[in-house]
């Protein structure tokens, strides 16, 4: 009786222990941004972002493939401080955001990254109903408890991505093909 006792004991500890080693975090959308940039008539770069940002993230530095990364954008939230310009990103001719309210991300595999403090993340981006596969470097830019007594994590990325693959494929003469995104983000650890 004694020895089954232990034994459960033990089996319930290191279950206990495993699943502490998966922290999984809601990403804290006033604290995130996705911000893009593009080239405009081949002269200069014009910047926005996208407002609406929610998801999830789990990061397992024991075992990085069990980490995930999972987000959705609403396409309508995008914002370039013109309104004009933000009418027509999300018309039929880019975002189409009436047929294409969301872009999403979901990671398929996460390893450890070659740099301290990074993962290699592979998933499949889907954006205007096109689904591409993408891989990116993903920093971890620090974590730990806050005074609003929680816990959080913080992950950025920088990748270029070509509008085209995407079926965005609208005046190629006077927008440019490659988007560079920053992908930062802030999430709170789920209790």
């Amino acid at each position: 009786m004694l020895c089954s006792t232990l034994v459960a004991f033990v089996l319930a500890l290191v279950v206990a222990t495993s699943a502490q080693a998966q922290d999984t975090f809601t990403v804290d959308a006033a604290h995130s941004s996705i911000i893009f940039r593009i080239k405009h008539l081949n002269t200069s770069y014009s910047y926005g972002r996208f407002n609406d940002i929610s998801g999830s993230f789990a990061i397992d530095k024991k075992s990085p493939a069990k980490s995930s990364l999972n987000l959705e954008v609403k396409t309508a939230s995008v914002d370039t401080a013109n309104a004009q310009r933000d009418t027509h990103l999300k018309g039929p001719d880019f975002f189409n955001v009436k047929q294409f309210p969301t872009a999403t991300f979901k990671s398929k595999s996460v390893k450890l990254g070659g740099a301290p403090g990074t993962m290699d993340v592979t998933g499949d981006l889907t954006i205007n109903g096109v689904t591409k596969p993408v891989k990116a470097t993903i920093e971890l830019t620090g974590e730990g408890p806050t005074p609003f007594k929680d816990y959080r994590a913080g992950l950025e990325t920088t990748l270029t991505l070509k509008r085209s693959d995407f079926g965005i494929k609208f005046m190629p003469e006077g927008v440019g093909d490659e988007v560079k995104l920053v992908v930062s983000l802030e999430g709170v650890k789920k209790q």
